[in-house]
């Protein structure tokens, strides 16, 4: 029986499959099946933006806690110090820049309740009253880029779907400011992985363990076309495929385990520990083999609504703590800068495992590793106790895009030991006057777009890239 991958499809290059059981997986980019040499789109330029939402731990410096807690490193742009909050960064110390003094102008005086819809748009929605979005940046890049992959882009977040006014789930929003709804079950993205063609095959992807499976007499198949370093591809790419599928079930269970309307200082919840660390980090592989596979270059990844409750507020869970939202709330507690910069340790952590897992993976084309070619984005639209100012934001590779990593970038004035808003514990800091000057951060996207590939020099109002970036 003939191959169901004809020789039309393999030489489709980012647009190949493996077929078998009306079921396929997008497979990497192939040298043996590259038509007439390499294109301009052989080399994947990505984009991805992590957030969390409640900001940082900044404690005063006279707090004996500013010295181990506090989220913004020491020291200047090269010779920096990260405290234990970002220490588990520093195997990836020449492959991350910290930025500090941005944000956005028309969200500066709003409540950190209401400022993740803004994070990737910097649109004037306000606090109150009437709103309107606009475009985010991914979006942006996804119309530049989305010709070239299946997905235009991968949208995520652990609450799923839109969210409200103010209170968005989603970090994607599209070119008339509407919310793109975000998708937070592990086996749904997995799925979008592999195109079904009807009934019977999307049932029995569904009934599946293992869509590989489905695929496995194929996978050797098409093995004996590949050249040797295509077949390591292939293999590494399959392994990832797997283990990844490994993880959904245990994955599952933690955003499906019930939320009592109760005290969330108290769950106990049937989904343990092990279960969150087991579905952030499937999250991230998705995104991974996301990229690996072609499917998109393009994600954004929410890892919490701010001010919410149910999946994002009990997250902290995977590192022993009680509810996300109510750490902010105390810090002045004993042990409660500890405890909040425990939970940023974590996000941090788990941002670098994926941008570790980028950097080990060779590039499919042969052009460096993964990593070279994506712009990672981890931060938030909070610093201090829910104050819309001093974003903390962390950024990662993007070496063959232009970018120069290893450093601590410092940007507007008086605030330079990241101490104007620090220590506060009530709402009295979010609409208070600002006394330092900040740079818009829709000034750092412009520079983002245009190392993509994207030609424009204004982004949310604002003209001009970022210096020194």
């Amino acid at each position: 029986m003939k191959h169901p991958m004809s020789d039309k499809t393999v030489t489709l290059t980012r647009r190949a499959f493996l077929r078998g059981a009306g079921v396929a997986l997008a497979l990497p980019w192939f040298e043996t099946f590259a038509a007439g040499g390499l294109t301009k789109d052989e080399t994947p330029k990505r984009y991805v933006s992590i957030y969390h939402p409640d900001g940082v731990g900044l404690p005063l410096k006279s707090d004996p806690a500013w010295n181990d807690w506090s989220w913004f490193p020491r020291g200047g742009e090269k010779d920096f110090e990260f405290t234990k909050v970002l220490e588990v960064l520093e195997p990836l110390r020449s492959d991350v820049t910290i930025y500090s003094g941005l944000s956005h102008p028309a969200a500066r005086n709003v409540h950190g309740h209401s400022n993740a819809d803004q994070y990737l748009t910097g649109a004037p929605i306000g606090g109150h009253g009437p709103y309107q979005n606009t475009i985010s940046l991914d979006q942006v890049y996804a119309e530049h880029a989305g010709d070239f992959t299946r997905h235009s882009s991968l949208v995520m977040s652990t609450n799923g779907g839109v969210g409200g006014p103010r209170g968005a789930q989603t970090q994607s929003f599209n070119r008339e400011g509407r919310p793109i709804p975000a998708m937070n079950k592990p086996k749904q993205i997995f799925d979008l992985l592999f195109v079904t063609s009807g009934r019977d095959a999307a049932d029995r992807l569904a009934r599946s363990k293992s869509a590989l499976d489905l695929l496995i007499d194929n996978t050797r198949s098409l093995g004996r076309q590949l050249s040797k370093h295509d077949q390591q591809t292939l293999q590494q790419y399959l392994d990832a495929v797997r283990d990844t599928e490994l993880k959904l079930v245990k994955a599952q269970k933690w955003i499906d385990a019930p939320i009592p309307k109760v005290d969330t200082r108290n769950l106990h919840l049937d989904a343990e520990p092990k279960e969150a660390r087991l579905y952030f980090q499937t999250m991230y592989e998705l995104i991974y083999l996301a990229f690996l596979s072609d499917s998109t270059r393009v994600a954004t990844f929410q890892l919490g609504r701010e001010n919410g409750e149910g999946p994002h507020d009990l997250l902290s869970l995977a590192v022993g703590l009680g509810g996300a939202h109510g750490l902010t709330h105390a810090v002045k507690e004993p042990g409660g800068w500890q405890n909040l910069g425990t939970y940023n340790r974590y996000q941090a952590e788990e941002f670098g495992r994926f941008v570790q897992k980028l950097k080990d993976t060779p590039e499919p084309n042969g052009k460096g590793n993964m990593l070279d070619n994506t712009f990672a984005m981890h931060g938030s639209a909070s610093s201090s106790f829910h104050l819309s100012r001093n974003y903390p934001i962390i950024s990662a590779g993007g070496k063959n895009l232009g970018f120069t990593n290893g450093r601590y970038l410092k940007f507007g004035k008086g605030n330079e030991d990241n101490q104007a808003g620090a220590g506060i514990a009530t709402d009295a800091g979010w609409n208070s006057k600002m006394e330092v000057e900040e740079l818009p951060l829709a000034k750092l996207f412009v520079t983002i777009l245009q190392r993509l590939g994207v030609e424009r020099d204004s982004f949310g109002g604002h003209t001009g890239s970022l210096p020194r970036v």
